[in-house]
């Protein structure tokens, strides 16, 4: 069976539904385009995005599903037998995809974590379709029949995708979603139905960014429309959050090359003003390699994730001081500071804890390192004690982050709340 032509809409003469040559229906355009209009009246902030859409008949799709160039392909036997009210839905749900980069963030979580096939695809398109439904209808808007709410696997309201995707699995309660495909715009896997980036009336890059703005600039030009989901869209559309790879990097970089660090007298080089002093050699001050050392978190609010990504970051900076590896020690720390180990190799750090937590311990650990070290840098979910004053090097601290009901703060007073970090150190928010 061979597989229809895609034919792009909107470009003759429309003359009502009929049945096409082997009697399936045809597409409903009318009807189709009624309930975009439909969905544009009821979140007009999306109008943009809607209407930059281009929509192509597809029979192979079951449903609607977009490509990330902005196509939406459309079943239409879908339309045919779908009522208006709830194509508008369908219809703002796919935008939805779009506009929050469901298929960027899904390739960039799958490569982090090592996810393959189309298994966990369908699970990346159930957690993307959880972050979008359960604030998005309503209000004008009906919600399409079958669409997943995070309540239908147990699971909070009011979190992302990435969130979604740590908490639940395929199995038992999700068997009924197996039919779900928005498209590779909503996980980032290929569909034999794309056009790809070649084919005709996709959008550019500078195009779809432009749609994005547009929308981040009518949620943000009316705050009391949109719901909670859009409002912290719309924020990080306008200050996208940085890499924090990047920034830690950025501020070791900083710290290792600022005054002070990494200098030391030498009388490799006879210092110049020594030819004043007859019979007198004097060193000169000489750049050497920075010395770090690492203090790890090693107690029992941090996960094994984290800690994982804590020596991920300890061979990061160990190519920071050009691949030195015996300029970097490392020192674990829960309540108590363990021996400092010089780096080999990150895999092979034994990392001790698991009980209380106290860097102050870690810190004078690390000091008390010959020769002393010129940066350091801890990895912490902060849940701990300060030095009081700030110590004789530069300092960075990264930041594993703690938020919502539940990560608590501390699992024997709930009532506790973490003080930030000194001013006197530098601080990277990790994302583990």
């Amino acid at each position: 069976m061979t597989r229809d032509a895609p034919k792009a809409l909107g470009t003759e003469a429309y003359d009502g539904p009929a049945a096409t040559h082997d009697g399936r229906p045809a597409l409903d355009r009318d009807k189709l385009f009624s309930a975009r209009l439909h969905a544009a009246r009821a979140r007009p902030y999306l109008a943009t995005a809607l209407f930059a859409l281009h929509p192509v008949e597809d029979r192979q799709v079951p449903t609607m599903a977009v490509d990330r160039y902005w196509r939406c392909y459309v079943s239409p036997g879908f339309v045919d037998r779908t009522p208006e009210e709830e194509l508008a839905g369908v219809w703002v749900h796919e935008v939805s995809h779009l506009l929050r980069d469901h298929h960027g963030r899904g390739d960039r979580f799958a490569k982090e974590h090592g996810l393959t096939g189309p298994g966990e695809r369908l699970r990346m398109n159930i957690a993307a379709d959880m972050e979008i439904n359960d604030d998005v209808f309503g209000d004008g808007l009906v919600r399409p029949k079958g669409a997943v709410i995070p309540s239908h696997l147990r699971l909070p309201t009011g979190e992302l995708m990435e969130d979604y995707l740590r908490q639940f699995r395929l199995g038992p309660g999700t068997e009924h979603y197996a039919w779900l495909d928005c498209g590779s715009g909503a996980d980032g896997r290929e569909r034999e139905w794309d056009l790809g980036p070649d084919g005709a009336h996709g959008l550019s890059a500078q195009e779809r960014d432009a749609v994005r703005f547009r929308v981040a600039q009518a949620i943000t030009g009316h705050p009391g429309s949109a719901p909670r989901g859009w409002k912290r869209w719309a924020e990080e559309a306008f200050h996208p959050p940085q890499p924090w790879r990047e920034l830690l990097g950025a501020a070791l970089r900083s710290a290792t090359s600022g005054p002070g660090a990494g200098d030391d007298y030498s009388y490799g080089r006879p210092s110049r003003r020594s030819a004043g002093l007859p019979g007198v050699v004097l060193p000169s001050l000489r750049r050497r390699p920075p010395r770090v050392s690492v203090v790890i978190d090693t107690s029992g609010s941090v996960s094994d994730a984290e800690l994982g990504s804590a020596l991920l970051e300890v061979a990061s900076i160990s190519r920071t001081v050009g691949g030195r590896r015996d300029l970097v020690t490392v020192v674990s720390c829960d309540a108590a500071a363990r021996v400092a180990h010089p780096i080999c190799a990150a895999e092979g750090i034994p990392l001790i804890g698991g009980g209380g937590t106290d860097l102050r311990a870690g810190f004078t650990k690390a000091l008390a390192g010959r020769p002393r070290p010129d940066v350091i840098v801890a990895l912490t979910d902060g849940q701990t004690p300060w030095p009081s004053a700030p110590p004789p090097c530069r300092t960075v601290v990264g930041l594993f982050p703690r938020t919502g009901p539940a990560r608590p703060y501390n699992e024997n007073n709930p009532d506790y709340v973490r003080k930030s970090p000194p001013d006197w150190a530098r601080v990277v928010v990790i994302d583990a």
